[in-house]
């Protein structure tokens, strides 16, 4: 469910006209709801009720510093993979305790900003990291709270380029070696063991994955036990996945992996972290474009929009789906016309559809993708020097732009001349 629902032949996010922001922000532009953003985090967070547990967002799939602030007021952890990202969670009001940092390849210097600054845990995806990351915490004196990120070479089931749980993938240790490793990090005056991480992909639509990896976790939290190691904590990472498309079938429901998880972790008695993104952010966020040309080609139409590639790269990155609507609503029964729906880059791969079935559309028309809340803005850039988009954020019957869109001078100015050119 989400808050972007046509009114009176027009769409609105929750109370605010989408037409009305266009004529604010001009196009493109990102906008958030807070009502879904707030309801899609509760999901999560009620579907552990009763087990001890912390809902830790995953800021890579939105990370604007005013939705951080939203999911710190609500009482939410937060899953961070960079040192840029580490300073967002820090700037936004997290505490350092309620920072996870992920991550196959942490620095020196980011390791040092997350001791020095406070952390939650750091999840190690490898030995070369475990023994940089004991040097690190010895030279500042401290001892840092770790988990091993284990592969439990599980296929997700998901598009190639975002599984993480299989052997071939470069995420984590085998699970095979865990107690090896775990061993090793108990000889480790730097490092402290909390507990087990384990993260197999992105947009699951299946439970059963999730499943056989958390069986494979359960068995490995008993074995380590009787190694000796306190194992307090379960990083079950995120992954579950959103209905890009309307159709009849939906991902399971964030209560049904919420039984899951007590099906097969309940009797365990740890911490239950998990770290949602696109659940929480994807479906809160459209992406709204206009419309410059309709061209007419050999056998086909275009349909050219002021959105491209570089603002929302899903689709050519990885063939993605969005569903596009207009912003003023088709009549009941209005004809339909299919369209190739691409953006003005001078590549072939921006193109967000092809023959996408959309009622007639003519140039100024303002259309909709949705759900593209999560991976949208955080994976923009500016290639063809077109600047990145603002951002806004709704509430209620108010709007505020969250990030604003720079002009050429300022991105320009960006640039360095030496001074012997």
């Amino acid at each position: 469910m989400d808050h972007f629902l046509y009114r009176d032949g027009e769409l609105y996010a929750e109370d605010v006209s989408v037409r009305d922001i266009a004529r604010s922000v001009g196009t493109p532009f990102y906008c958030y709801s807070t009502a879904t953003l707030t309801r899609h985090f509760t999901l999560f967070d009620q579907a552990l009720d009763g087990m001890d547990h912390l809902v830790c967002y995953a800021m890579k799939a939105n990370s604007n510093q005013a939705v951080l602030r939203l999911m710190a007021s609500l009482g939410a952890g937060v899953d961070v993979v960079s040192g840029g990202e580490y300073a967002r969670a820090r700037a936004a009001g997290f505490d350092g305790d309620k920072i996870v940092f992920s991550g196959v390849g942490k620095t020196r210097e980011e390791m040092r900003a997350a001791l020095s600054g406070g952390i939650r845990q750091f999840n190690l995806e490898s030995e070369p990291e475990m023994h940089r990351l004991n040097a690190v915490a010895l030279e500042l004196g401290v001892v840092a709270p770790v988990t091993v990120r284990v592969n439990p070479d599980v296929d997700a089931k998901t598009h190639e380029k975002i599984a993480t749980g299989k052997s071939e993938n470069k995420f984590g240790i085998p699970i095979a070696r865990a107690r090896e490793v775990y061993a090793e990090i108990a000889k480790l005056p730097g490092l402290r063991v909390v507990g087990i991480d384990v993260h197999i992909g992105s947009q699951l639509t299946d439970l059963e994955p999730f499943r056989q990896a958390y069986r494979k976790v359960a068995d490995l939290t008993r074995a380590l036990r009787s190694d000796g190691h306190e194992i307090i904590r379960l990083d079950l990472g995120g992954g579950l996945g959103i209905p890009y498309e309307r159709t009849n079938t939906a991902p399971p429901l964030p209560v049904e992996y919420g039984a899951m998880v007590r099906e097969e972790l309940g009797d365990l008695g740890c911490e239950i972290e998990i770290e949602p993104g696109r659940l929480i952010a994807g479906n809160a966020g459209i992406l709204v474009t206009e419309v410059v040309y309709v061209k007419h080609g050999e056998g086909r139409d275009f349909l050219i929009v002021d959105a491209a590639m570089n603002d929302l790269v899903r689709p050519a990155m990885y063939s993605a789906h969005h569903d596009i609507v207009p912003v003023i609503e088709a009549t009941a029964g209005a004809e339909q016309t299919p369209y190739d729906v691409v953006g003005p880059v001078c590549e072939t791969g921006d193109t967000f559809a092809k023959q996408r079935n959309l009622p007639a559309l003519a140039e100024g028309d303002l259309v909709a993708f949705r759900s593209a809340g999560a991976y949208g803005a955080v994976m923009a850039s500016e290639y063809n020097t077109r600047p990145l988009i603002p951002e806004v954020l709704v509430r209620d019957d108010q709007f505020a732009v969250i990030r604003e869109r720079p002009s050429y001078e300022q991105i320009i100015a960006r640039d360095i001349v030496p001074d012997w050119l």
